[in-house]
């Protein structure tokens, strides 16, 4: 059983002194007989006093105030995580079987929310690949490996042309992006074959195997299989996941698992670095933060007056 130390930090800074800072952070790793938390240390600006709860997906998360003055905001999570091999289908209920179990749980809670399909213009010829036949020919847990596949030989896996506000249209186009996109162009072929598909963020190890992703907050998609449960699968990796990945959130897309998210008020001007270390390792000790282009993973707040992802934010809070 692998015990993973992992190191992350969130630094924001200002040019001029900020106030009425209002956080939401979800680093709290998931708690199964599938992982196991043995300790965890959140270290924040300030030392304000975290309320930990509970979202409507089960995520832990915490939010918390920052009302003083201040030009910077660091929020410094360390987790020790002991992770436990998945067992895996052992795929011997009938073909048949398994996909008309999944036209009687289409409208059921929870599976509703993870079938729900975001619409796009090109969603019609994806949706020609998934009526192809071809997958629901096999098991269901063969063809969330054949899509898992399929997205990770046709997307090209490059840092720094996509964002967070990239829409899946662009993506489809590009045929590139990173784990997110990967993990957002898999969850629509799923539910395309009315497989109940959710988000996952949070970490992946892959001691020595060069993975895609190591280093930065993850992401990866978990699909339902009749009679077994939820898998992980990894399309920016073609890999079935295992022990070597820490989750932090579930959800049905980015939107609902983004690891730190707030809103302030002052400058409208704002830098967010961000470091990551991951290792099996007493090792991950970070020196220094990175800027958050290099990690598609965490939200790019960036800089300038016109920030539509703070507006964004500011819309959901008002909400609230």
């Amino acid at each position: 059983m692998p015990r993973i130390f992992i190191h992350h930090v969130t630094k924001y800074t200002y040019p001029e002194p900020v106030r009425d800072s209002a956080n939401q952070v979800m680093l709290y790793p998931i708690k199964d007989e599938n992982q196991e938390v043995q300790s965890q240390r959140l270290t924040i600006t300030g030392e304000p006093f975290v309320e930990q709860f509970r979202d409507y997906y089960g995520n832990e998360a915490g939010s918390f105030m920052n009302i003083a003055p201040h030009k910077e905001l660091r929020i410094d999570s360390n987790i020790i995580v002991v992770t436990k091999p998945i067992r895996y289908p052992t795929d011997e209920i009938p073909i048949e079987k398994q996909w008309e179990y999944l036209l009687q749980i289409r409208y059921v809670v929870p599976f509703i929310d993870f079938l729900k399909q975001e619409n796009f213009i090109a969603l019609p010829e994806v949706k020609q690949i998934a009526d192809a036949g071809f997958y629901k020919s096999v098991s269901v847990f063969v063809a969330v490996q054949q899509l898992n596949k399929y997205v990770y030989d046709n997307f090209e896996y490059i840092k720094g042309i996509t964002n967070v506000e990239t829409t899946l249209d662009e993506i489809w186009k590009l045929r590139a992006g990173v784990c997110q996109d990967f993990a957002h162009m898999l969850l629509v072929m799923l539910r395309l074959l009315n497989i109940p598909a959710r988000y996952v963020s949070g970490y992946v190890c892959g001691h020595n195997n060069n993975l895609r992703g190591e280093g930065a907050t993850h992401a990866w998609v978990e699909a339902y299989i009749p009679f077994y449960g939820w898998l992980g699968l990894d399309p920016t990796n073609n890999y079935i996941v295992s022990d070597g990945h820490v989750r932090l959130a579930i959800g049905r897309n980015f939107s609902d698992c983004s690891p730190v998210r707030g809103t302030y008020k002052g400058t409208a001007k704002q830098t967010l670095e961000v470091g990551v270390s991951v290792s099996y390792e007493d090792t991950a000790v970070i020196k220094e933060v990175y800027p958050v282009l290099t990690s598609q993973e965490l939200k790019v707040a960036g800089s300038g007056e016109d920030n539509s992802y703070r507006r964004h934010l500011q819309m959901i809070q008002q909400q609230q």
